[in-house]
C-alpha cells in the first residue's frame, strides 16, 4: 500500500501517535518527568524513560597503512571501508562551519533535539504522506551512525536504520544525553569521521583524499562546502560522475554557501568568489591491498607483508580475524623496505634482464643481519592479477592446456613467501652449510683434504644413475675440472668451489647435520614429507644418505638464502625474515609482533670463520688463511668499494639451469638468482647478469654507510690444536706413513709425482707441512727424482659423465664446480 492511499483514520492515528512521542521528547527535554501532568503525558514520559540513553560506540573500520622504512612513503593501504579517524586540529574550520550550515544550522542552539524542526517535520511528512522531513539533527545522525557501527546482529542493523518513528524517539534520548557528555565540536568532529562521502569514502579524510588529493586541514572554501553537501545523498550527488558533480554544485551554491553567509561564517563576497571555482576531481581511490600498490615496484614486497600478516597469532586466532584487524584496524605499519635501494634495484634488473629471455627470472633480495629485516625484493616482473598479456607457459604441459606463464605480469610470490616453501636451486651456495656444521664440530678452516678429481663416497644411490661409481651403487661426484684436485682446507675449497672436498667433509659430519644446519638457518623444503622424490622427504626421511646435498639440490628461495647468509654476517645471530620495522596500533601503542625474532643458531666463533672463508670466493682476502684461486665472483670485489669487506658465494645447478650469487657485508646480505620459474628444464644461463645485479644492489645499498668489518674468528677455529708434523723427508712411503701415523696423523699420498732432490720413490714433502692441525690429514707427495718429469693426474673415468647428483622427480643436479 502506498503511504498515500492510507485512509483519513489511518493518517490521524499516526499523527496522533507522532504526536505523542513528539511531546514527550519536547516535554523530556524542557521538563523533569515529574512535572509532566496528565495520564497519557505520564504514560509516555515513563515509555520514553525506559529507553536507552547511553550510546556504546564500537571503534568504525579504520584504514591500515603500509608505510616505507622511511616512514613517510605509503607503500599501500588496506581497508573493509576507506576511513581514518582525525582530530578536530586536522579539520580546517572552514570544514566544520561548511558541516554545520549544510545539515543543522541550529547545531549550537539546540541541546541534541531540534524541538521545532520535529514539530515541522511531523506537520509537513503528515501532510506529503511520505518522510520528506528527517528533522534530525547532526546528534542525532551522529547517534545514527554509531548504532549501526555498533550492531553485532543483522536484526540490530535493521533496527538502526529502520525508518520508524519508535528508532526516531530512541535517538532522540540518546542524543539529548550524549550532549550533556561531548562537547558541540567533538559531536561534530565525531560525525565527520562516520560519514559515509560516497566512492567508498568514509569520513573527512578519506573524501579529501579521494576527491581533491588532500587532507582535511588542507581544503580550502570551494571544497569544503562542496564535501559538506555531499552527505545528504552520497550517491546522487556523486561529484565524480557529470550528473552528480552538477547536483553537488548546484547544492553548494544554492544551499551550502547561502548558509554559510546567512550563519555569517564567511561573507557574501566571499561565497560569490567560492561559487565561481569548480574543483578538480581527483577521484582518487585509495590504494587498498597489495595490488593496488603505489609503486608497482613494491608488490612483491607487499605481498610477502601480506602473507606474513595471516600468519602472525598476534592479530588473530585465524587467517579470517588477522585479516580483517588488518582491514578494520587502523594500523599504522612501518616497512623495512628501502624505497631507494629498492628503486636502484629494480633499474639494475631490468636493465640486465634485457639480455635474457622474456621467461627468465632475474630476482634479488636483501636481509639486514641481526634483524631479518628485508630491504629490497627485486624481479623483472609486475606485480598484477592481469595476465592478458603474457605469453604461453614455457612448461610444455602447461603450453598444450593453453595455460600462460609467469611474464610480464604475475603474483607468483617468487621471491619468497613466510607461508610457502618453494624457489630454485641455488647449487653450490649450499656448502655454507657444511662448512657450518664441520666447524661447530671443531674441525677447523685449515682442515686439509686431497682432493681428486672424481671423489667415490660412501653414499648408497641408484646404481644405474650416472652420479654412480662405474659399476657400484656409490655417489661419486667430479669436480669442473681435471686441474681442480689436489690439497684444499676451506678457504681454498670454499674459494674454488670443489666438490671433492665438500663432499667428503660432508660425509665426515653427516649429511642429516648438514641438512638440520640449513634448516636452523631458516631453509624450508618444498613437497610433502611423505611423498619420496620431494625435498621435504629427504629431509625428514634420507637426510643421512643426502649426500648431494652440499650441492644444493635442494629448492629455496632469495629471500632464505640472504637471510641464512645475514645468519653469518651477524655472527651467527640468526633473525626470522621480517618485513616490517614498527607496528603501532589505532590508539599509536607500539606492538612487539613488529619486533625482531633471534636467536643464536651458530656459535660466534664458527661464523665468524665461515665468514673470514666466504670472503674468497667473492675477491676479498681472509684474515688467517689463504684464499688461492679466483671464482666466478671476482667481479663482486671491483662492484663494491675497497673499503667494504665483501663475503659470499656463487652457485650454478647442472645444465646451468640457475646461476646464483650471494654477496653480503654486515649491513646487508643479497641473494640473486636466475631462472625460469614455469619451467625447470630452461637451462643455459651465465652469472653475467646475477653477478653484475647482486654486486651493484649491494653496493648502492652500502653507498654512503659507514664500514663495518666482519670480526677475525679465533686461531683455534681457524687452526685447531696445533702440532709440529715429523720431517719425513727423503723416507720411503711405508717409514713416512708409520711416522705419521704413529704421531697421529691421518695419511694420504699424492697421485701425482713431484720432481725432488729425493731418490724417485720416496717422499719429496707433505702437504701441509711444519704445523697443522692435531690429528689432521697429511698428504705426502712422492718424488720422482731430480730429472724424471712429473706424472699426469689419474685420468678420469671416461665412461663416467660429470654429474654430481641422484636425478629424481623435480631435482636438477648442481654441475661439477662452482
Amino acid at each position: 500500500m502506498r503511504k498515500r492511499d492510507r485512509n483519513p483514520l489511518s493518517n490521524a492515528t499516526a499523527l496522533l501517535v507522532c504526536g505523542l512521542l513528539a511531546g514527550v521528547v519536547v516535554a523530556a527535554a524542557a521538563f523533569p518527568a515529574v512535572a509532566m501532568s496528565g495520564l497519557a503525558a505520564k504514560a509516555g514520559a515513563d515509555g520514553f524513560d525506559g529507553l536507552p540513553s547511553q550510546l556504546t560506540v564500537a571503534q568504525s573500520p579504520q584504514d591500515s597503512y603500509l608505510f616505507a622504512s622511511d616512514h613517510k612513503t605509503l607503500i599501500a593501504a588496506f581497508y573493509d571501508e576507506n576511513r581514518r579517524d582525525v582530530t578536530a586540529s586536522q579539520i580546517n574550520p572552514l570544514m566544520l562551519q561548511a558541516m554545520v550550515s549544510a545539515e543543522d544550522m541550529r547545531f549550537y542552539q539546540h541541546h541534541g533535539v531540534d524541538i521545532k524542526g520535529v514539530a515541522r517535520a511531523l506537520v509537513i511528512d503528515q501532510k506529503s504522506g511520505a518522510t520528506e522531513q528527517g528533522a534530525s539533527t547532526l546528534t542525532m545522525q551522529y547517534v545514527r551512525q554509531a548504532i549501526e557501527y555498533s550492531a553485532s546482529t543483522p536484526q540490530e542493523v535493521v533496527d538502526a536504520t529502520s525508518d520508524t518513528p519508535g528508532r526516531k524517539v530512541r535517538e532522540m534520548k540518546i542524543a539529548l544525553s550524549l550532549e550533556k557528555k561531548l562537547t558541540k565540536q567533538q559531536i561534530l568532529v565525531n560525525y565527520l569521521n562516520i560519514a559515509p562521502f560516497g566512492e567508498n569514502a568514509y569520513g573527512i579524510y578519506a573524501a579529501s583524499e579521494v576527491y581533491f588529493n588532500e587532507t582535511p586541514d588542507k581544503l580550502n572554501l570551494a571544497q569544503a562546502s562542496l564535501l559538506a553537501g555531499l552527505v545528504k545523498a552520497p550517491s546522487a550527488f556523486d561529484p565524480a560522475t557529470p550528473s552528480g558533480l552538477k547536483q553537488a554544485m548546484e547544492r553548494r551554491n544554492n544551499y551550502v554557501l547561502p548558509n554559510m553567509v546567512q550563519m555569517h561564517y564567511i561573507t557574501q563576497k566571499q561565497a560569490d568568489d567560492a561559487k565561481k571555482i569548480q574543483p578538480k576531481i581527483y577521484d582518487k581511490s585509495t590504494p587498498n591491498g597489495c595490488t593496488s600498490v603505489v609503486n608497482p615496484q613494491w608488490g612483491f614486497f607487499c605481498d610477502y607483508f601480506y602473507r606474513w600478516w595471516l600468519q602472525q597469532p598476534a592479530f588473530g586466532a585465524s587467517q579470517y580475524e588477522r585479516e580483517e584487524r588488518l582491514e578494520t584496524g587502523g594500523y599504522t605499519i612501518y616497512a623495512s623496505l628501502d624505497v631507494n635501494a629498492q628503486a636502484e634495484a629494480e633499474s639494475t634488473v631490468n636493465k640486465e634482464a634485457k639480455g635474457l629471455k622474456d621467461s627468465d627470472a632475474l630476482m634479488v633480495a636483501g636481509v639486514e643481519p641481526g634483524t631479518g629485516h628485508i630491504e629490497v625484493m627485486a624481479v623483472n616482473r609486475n606485480y598484477s592479477n592481469d595476465q592478458s598479456h603474457n605469453g604461453l607457459s614455457t612448461d610444455s604441459t602447461k603450453r598444450r592446456l593453453g595455460q600462460v606463464g609467469n611474464y610480464p605480469n604475475t603474483t607468483l610470490p617468487l621471491l619468497g613467501a613466510p607461508d610457502a616453501a618453494g624457489g630454485y636451486q641455488f647449487g653450490s651456495t649450499f656448502k655454507m652449510f657444511t662448512m657450518l656444521t664441520a666447524l661447530q664440530e671443531g674441525i677447523p678452516l685449515s682442515k686439509t683434504i686431497d682432493t681428486t678429481y672424481r671423489y667415490k663416497s660412501d653414499y648408497i644411490i641408484d646404481p644405474s644413475s650416472d652420479a654412480a661409481c662405474t659399476g657400484t651403487h656409490f655417489y661419486c661426484p667430479t669436480n669442473d675440472s681435471q686441474s681442480e684436485q689436489g690439497d684444499f682446507n676451506m678457504w681454498t675449497g670454499f674459494g674454488r668451489s670443489i666438490n671433492t672436498y665438500f663432499v667428503p667433509l660432508e660425509q665426515q659430519v653427516g649429511a642429516q647435520n648438514v641438512v638440520a644446519m640449513a634448516q636452523n638457518l631458516g631453509i624450508t623444503f618444498t613437497g610433502n614429507p611423505d611423498t619420496p622424490g620431494t625435498d621435504a622427504y629427504f629431509a625428514t626421511h634420507g637426510a643421512d644418505q643426502w649426500g648431494a646435498f652440499t650441492l644444493g639440490v635442494a629448492a629455496a628461495t632469495p629471500i632464505e638464502m640472504a637471510n641464512a647468509y645475514a645468519t653469518v654476517a651477524a655472527d651467527g645471530n640468526y633473525c626470522e625474515a621480517l618485513p616490517v620495522l614498527e607496528i603501532h596500533d589505532f590508539s599509536g601503542a607500539k606492538l612487539d609482533a613488529g619486533n625482531p625474532r633471534c636467536k643464536q643458531a651458530v656459535p660466534p666463533d664458527v661464523a665468524r670463520a665461515a665468514a673470514d672463508a666466504a670472503r674468497c670466493p667473492v675477491g676479498d682476502d681472509a684474515y688467517l688463511g689463504e684464499c688461492g684461486g679466483d671464482n666466478t665472483a671476482q667481479s663482486t670485489r671491483g662492484i663494491v668499494p675497497s673499503k667494504y669487506q665483501i663475503a659470499g658465494k656463487t652457485g650454478t645447478t647442472d645444465n646451468d639451469r640457475t646461476a646464483a650469487l650471494i654477496a653480503m657485508t654486515k649491513q646487508l646480505a643479497v641473494a640473486g638468482v636466475v631462472a625460469d620459474p614455469d619451467n625447470t628444464d630452461t637451462h643455459g644461463y651465465t652469472h653475467t647478469q646475477v653477478n653484475y645485479v647482486v654486486g651493484h644492489t649491494l653496493a648502492d645499498y652500502m653507498k654512503g654507510k659507514t664500514p663495518v668489518n666482519f670480526t677475525k674468528e679465533s686461531d683455534h677455529t681457524a687452526f685447531g690444536e696445533k702440532q709440529s708434523i715429523p720431517s719425513v723427508k727423503c723416507k720411503s712411503q711405508s717409514d713416512a706413513t708409520s711416522k705419521l701415523e704413529a704421531a697421529g696423523f691421518e695419511v694420504h699420498v699424492s697421485p701425482t709425482p713431484v720432481k725432488s732432490s729425493c731418490p724417485a720413490g720416496t717422499v719429496a714433502s707433505t702437504s701441509p707441512s711444519g704445523s697443522t692441525s692435531k690429528g689432521g690429514p697429511i698428504t705426502l707427495k712422492i718424488s720422482s727424482g731430480p730429472d724424471a718429469p712429473a706424472g699426469p693426474p689419474n685420468a678420469p673415468d671416461p665412461t663416467k659423465t660429470t654429474a654430481d647428483c641422484t636425478p629424481r622427480p623435480g631435482l636438477i643436479c648442481p654441475p661439477n664446480g662452482h
